[in-house]
Parts: structure tokens; C-alpha cells; sequence
């Protein structure tokens, strides 16, 4: 634990409750052993590089992940108390979800599907990919020098296709109903935050909707809209002594499409955009009750956007808090794009595509771990020293801020002088060398391990 710092050591040793006595040193260790690897993160690799520190039968680290009983939710609950405590002790806590596929090229892999692949695909063609499929929540975290919010995954969700659920005799569970769980769980956990939840398209959906309006008082919901949206007025008050049922739903009220056709009342605003920079747009707002067949109504709030710069297409977002800003309601989503960076620098970073684990426990394990290891990394470089966190070699001319790629490399560096050299084999030699030697050396073993 003396390898943790501080601030993270109150996590592992809330981790330590869920494990067992000989498991949770070894879940360590490939924990610590995943942050200083690169390439393919197999448990096999993971133990290679951490090396004689991975004191136990190579047999027994994959069966941490295979066979023994610990449960990923109690991993969960301290980080996200971790993550609240060093980044949002107070105010609005902003999420973002979005699904992300991972190849596996296996044959009899648990949870394995045929899916459509979002980077290889288009408008016109659509890719797909055989593998995982997960639904992932996460927490948007400013750090200082930063423009952008970071997206720290915590909860994390397989998502099975209809046809493996019907053959498993289970309910088949859209990712709008594992993300509705997912928020289940976060507003069970903290009932004293309000949250503010930004999803893609996909989660334009009428019963998420309905979800965030039962809970308005504590979540929000911002996604994407429909040009065509059926709105409607709010159904007039029932008449008494008249007979029949009473109306669902009042006049119908023209789509926001129709009423951007039409209006000439357009206000131009300069807006945070995709990737923390600013934007000058031109929006037009509307609200209405949004409706559909069978499950009543829900009041919205919706924004048209036009990108004055011509780059970025139109676009219709809403919100189910109408009290909110056109403002408000367009950096809340283009803040979710922090997500789809993530993706990507778990991919480059932490080898979450390169696991090789097949049977049902290491699947449900093994992935989900490296997405939360993305948030421990955060963490562990949020409660690294200034004077470490200055020690930062540009990357190119130009580079201005700090980006996972940096983090990580600080945090690999700690973990070599903290841990690797800390043992007694090491001691002896590390004495002998120049502090210019030592930097020099964890910079170049960062690098190429």
C-alpha cells in the first residue's frame, strides 16, 4: 500500500473488504502491473512485466479474474466516492454514456456479438464487428490547465444482443435500459447529488426521457432530438359530468423543425464546443409536451443549432429540464465528446481491446477493470506532487495542455521510483546513479516496457 499514494489509499483499502487475504495482493499487482504495461494487456503480459514483484504461480493471477468470488459493484461505489470527493465535492455532477465495441478474436467467447462498428461505418455504409458491446457511465472532471472535461469511466455494463438473450431464457435489455440501470444505481448510491446526464442519439429515447422527468429533481437528461418530434400542448382539464375518457394529450403544436422553417427570431451565441474550443451558433428554442402512443407525455425543452462557421451540420438537441439555457443545453452535450476520447485513449493507453479472457467471469472482469483503471490513473495524477506534475517534456512545438498520454507517463514514472526501484535489488544500484541518471532512466523504462 505504501506504493499508493495517499489520497488512493483509502480506495484499495475499501477494495481490500471485497476480496480475499492471498486474492487482493495479487489484484493489486496486476492493477499496478497494468498501468506500467504497454502493448497487449493480457493478464500473462501484465505479469511478465511486473516480474519478480508477481511473487505468486503465474496461474494464480489468472484466476484472480477466472474463478475467484469478488464482485466489479464494490469496486465501484469507492472510486466514484474518490472521483466526487478530489474533483466535484459540491454542485452539479455532469455524466456522459455512450456504448463502445471491442473486437475479440475468439470463437467460444463469452457475451461475444455482431455489431456495428461506429468507426468504420457511415452514413451511407454501415461495418460491423464481432466482440463486445458496453454500455459505460462516466464522470466529466475538469483538471486545472485544462480546456476540456475528462470522462472517468465508472459503471460499466455488457450489453447482449436479442437473439443470446432469448436462448438464455432473459429479457432482452436495449443499451438505453442497461444505461437506465446504470443511473439507477448512481442516484441509489448518492442520494444527496444532482446529476446531469448527456447520452448520443441513441439514448433520444421516450422512456429514458420519462426516467429523468420522475427524477427531475435529481437528474437531467440531454441528448440529441428529433427534427419531425411529435409535440403537443399539455391535455386541457377534464369537464366535469361529461362522459368519456378524458384527453391524453392537447393541440398538437408544430415540430421544431416546422417552427425553425418558419420563425426570423434567431439568437446568436458563442458557445464551448467540441473539444473545449469556442463556437459562434445561432439557435432557435422551443418547448413542448413530447409524446408517443402508450406512454403519455413528457415536457421538454428543445434547441436548433447552426454552426455560423459552416464546418459543423445543424442540429437539434432537448433537455428535460426546460428551465435550462440554450446555452446550457448545448455545452452540456458537445461536453459529452470527452467520452469518445476516452474510448480511444483506453485503447492506446490500456490495452482494453487486447484482452484475451473467454469464460463468463474473466469477460465481465477483465475490461471493465481497464476502463476503471483509466479513472485510478486520473486520480493517482491528480495526487502526484505539483513539482512532479511540472516535470512534463513536451511532446511536440505547440502542445499547450495535458493530455491521458501525459498523465500516465507521470504515473508510470511514480510507480517505477515508488515500487520497482523501492525493492531491495534495485536499492543498491539506484544509490550509484546521478538524479539527471535516474530521470533518464524511469523516462526511458516508461516508455519501453
Amino acid at each position: 500500500m505504501e506504493t499508493v499514494p495517499e489520497s488512493l489509499q483509502v480506495v484499495f483499502c475499501a477494495w481490500s473488504a471485497g476480496f480475499g487475504e492471498t486474492v487482493f495482493p495479487k489484484f493489486v499487482t496486476l492493477l499496478l502491473g497494468a498501468v506500467l504495461t504497454t502493448g497487449r494487456h493480457t493478464v500473462s503480459q501484465v505479469v511478465r512485466v511486473v516480474g519478480e514483484l508477481a511473487d505468486a504461480d503465474p496461474s494464480s493471477y489468472h484466476r484472480v479474474l477466472s474463478l475467484r468470488r469478488w464482485s466489479m459493484w464494490h469496486l465501484a461505489r469507492p472510486l466514484i466516492v474518490a472521483i466526487l470527493d478530489t474533483f466535484l465535492p459540491r454542485g452539479l455532477v455532469f455524466l456522459a454514456g455512450d456504448e463502445t465495441v471491442t473486437e475479440h478474436p475468439g470463437r467460444k467467447v463469452f457475451g461475444k456479438g455482431r455489431h456495428r462498428d461506429a468507426k468504420r461505418s457511415s452514413h451511407s455504409f454501415v461495418a460491423h464487428l464481432w466482440g463486445h458491446k458496453w454500455v459505460v457511465l462516466a464522470i466529466l472532471v475538469k483538471l486545472p490547465g485544462i480546456a476540456r472535461p475528462w470522462a472517468l469511466p465508472v459503471l460499466v455494463a455488457l450489453y447482449r444482443n436479442e437473439k443470446d438473450n432469448r436462448a438464455a431464457g432473459r429479457r432482452h435489455k436495449t443499451p438505453s435500459d442497461l444505461m437506465r440501470q446504470l443511473l439507477c444505481v448512481l442516484l441509489r448510491w448518492f442520494p444527496a447529488r444532482q446529476f446531469v446526464f448527456s447520452g448520443d442519439g441513441g439514448y433520444a429515447n421516450h422512456m429514458l426521457t420519462r426516467f429523468a422527468r420522475r427524477h427531475h429533481k435529481r437528474l437531467t437528461l440531454v441528448s440529441r432530438f428529433y427534427a419531425d418530434a411529435a409535440l403537443y400542448a399539455p391535455p386541457p382539464r377534464p369537464k366535469k359530468h361529461v362522459k368519456g375518457r378524458p384527453r391524453v394529450k392537447g393541440k398538437k403544436l408544430p415540430s421544431p423543425q416546422e417552427v425553425v422553417q418558419k420563425t426570423k427570431k434567431r439568437k446568436k451565441l458563442t458557445v464551448n464546443w467540441y473539444g473545449g474550443r469556442s463556437r459562434r451558433v445561432e439557435v432557435v428554442t422551443g418547448t413542448g409536451q413530447w409524446y408517443k402512443s402508450g406512454e403519455g407525455l413528457v415536457e421538454i425543452l428543445w434547441v436548433f443549432v447552426h454552426d455560423l462557421t459552416g464546418t459543423h451540420r445543424d442540429e437539434y438537441f432537448f433537455t428535460t429540464d426546460v428551465t435550462q439555457t440554450a446555452r446550457q443545453v448545448i455545452e452540456t452535450f458537445t461536453g459529452r465528446w470527452s467520452i469518445e476520447v476516452t474510448f480511444q485513449e483506453v485503447r492506446a493507453y490500456l490495452g482494453v481491446e487486447t484482452t484475451r479472457g473467454w469464460i463468463e467471469r474473466t469477460v465481465l472482469r477483465a475490461e471493465p477493470c481497464l476502463f476503471g483503471l483509466y479513472s485510478v490513473v486520473v486520480l493517482w495524477y491528480a495526487a502526484l506532487p505539483e513539482v512532479d506534475r511540472n516535470q512534463l517534456e513536451p511532446t511536440w512545438t505547440g502542445k499547450t495542455m495535458v493530455t491521458f498520454s501525459d498523465a500516465i507517463t507521470l504515473v508510470r514514472r511514480d510507480l517505477w521510483r515508488r515500487w520497482i526501484f523501492a525493492t531491495p535489488a534495485f536499492k543498491l544500484v539506484m544509490q550509484k546513479l546521478t538524479p539527471k541518471q535516474k530521470r533518464q532512466l524511469t523516462n526511458t523504462l516508461t516508455l519501453a516496457t
